[in-house]
């Protein structure tokens, strides 16, 4: 009888024993917590908490500083700068002084890459065309971002009916290719008659500006609603002067990305201009009369149409490898990780 109680009396003390020693065992687990200065999150973690925020513009340029695209297209872009400003720097030769009996001679001293039919130095005249081709790129871009940039902000801003007369004629002059509408307007007699730098520069504008001018009304139209223009119009700033304050400013990079690429690409239409003769006069130097002037000798001397050719591809290789590096610079979307 007594053996049958302590039998049913054994589970309880086992229950017990298991529970005190449930108990037992959870007092003596220990957590293990490494010190901070072992940790290497310490560094990765930390934030300066006294600096200020960095802008758009600031940030982009930390950013830029640090890819090798934007570096390299940066320092052939100032190399191409200061050879069209100062090309005598890098040619003692005179571009014009040609003689008939060095006609399509090959490489010697003082004339490192030969001569052309013509007996001139193809050194000299690559360097000395540098300008023309540098400058219609240039104040072409000018003009285009005058013109795109005025008549898009105006329709992104203000919509409703001036959106829809600007964007019908932004199709009208978007409908016609650049070098075709280029060719049409040089050769009226105004322009035929009188060929210069600045002809090709109107030509190439009045063709150029609605891709800039597409470009500025999407961005316009992604900042008008922004908190930021509603407190300015809050405060009693007038419309357009939201616009020109705030709104214009915010909507900047992707123009700037545009421009730098559409840079390139003038310099290649004055290029195919000047080749096709409709262009530059052929008593001024640049790569494109160059390359028409060298057709003659594509047999039996090259190197003479591939100089002027090189510098060419150079320098829009180079605008373009700009443009991506702002492009991944400027737009958080865009930029690499």
């Amino acid at each position: 009888m007594s053996e049958n109680l302590s039998n049913k009396n054994e589970p309880s003390n086992l229950g017990s024993k298991s529970l005190r020693l449930g108990k037992t065992s959870t007092r003596v687990i220990e957590h293990y917590v490494a010190p901070l200065e072992e940790t290497p999150l310490a560094a990765v973690d930390k934030v300066e908490e006294g600096g200020a925020p960095l802008s758009l513009w600031a940030e982009a340029w930390r950013n830029l500083r640090k890819q090798p695209l934007f570096i390299i297209s940066a320092l052939l872009i100032v190399l191409v700068v200061v050879v069209a400003i100062f090309p005598q720097w890098f040619a003692s030769v005179s571009p014009t002084s040609c003689t008939l009996n060095d006609s399509a001679e090959g490489p010697r001293p003082g004339h490192p890459l030969g001569f052309t039919l013509q007996g001139c130095d193809v050194y000299a005249r690559m360097i000395h065309g540098t300008r023309a081709s540098l400058t219609v790129g240039i104040f072409t871009t000018i003009g285009v971002l005058i013109i795109g940039g005025i008549m898009g902000a105006l329709a992104g801003y203000y919509g409703g009916w001036l959106d829809n007369i600007l964007a019908r004629l932004t199709d009208v002059f978007f409908a016609l290719p650049l070098i075709l509408g280029a060719i049409i307007i040089n050769q009226l007699p105004l322009f035929r008659d009188n060929k210069s730098v600045w002809t090709v520069v109107i030509a190439l504008v009045t063709f150029g500006w609605p891709q800039i001018a597409r470009i500025t009304r999407g961005a316009v139209i992604e900042n008008r609603s922004s908190d930021y223009v509603t407190a300015s119009k809050a405060l009693g700033l007038s419309p357009f002067g939201a616009l020109v304050k705030h709104v214009l400013p915010n909507s900047l990079a992707p123009i700037i990305v545009v421009a730098s690429i559409s840079l390139g690409t003038f310099i290649v239409a004055e290029a195919t201009l000047s080749f096709l003769g409709l262009g530059l006069p052929p008593g001024v130097m640049s790569w494109g009369n160059d390359i028409s002037d060298a057709q003659p000798q594509v047999r039996n001397n090259p190197a003479v149409l591939l100089w002027p050719a090189a510098a060419l591809s150079v320098t829009v290789l180079s605008f373009i490898m700009l443009g991506d590096a702002l492009r991944d610079a400027l737009d958080p979307k865009a930029r690499k990780r």
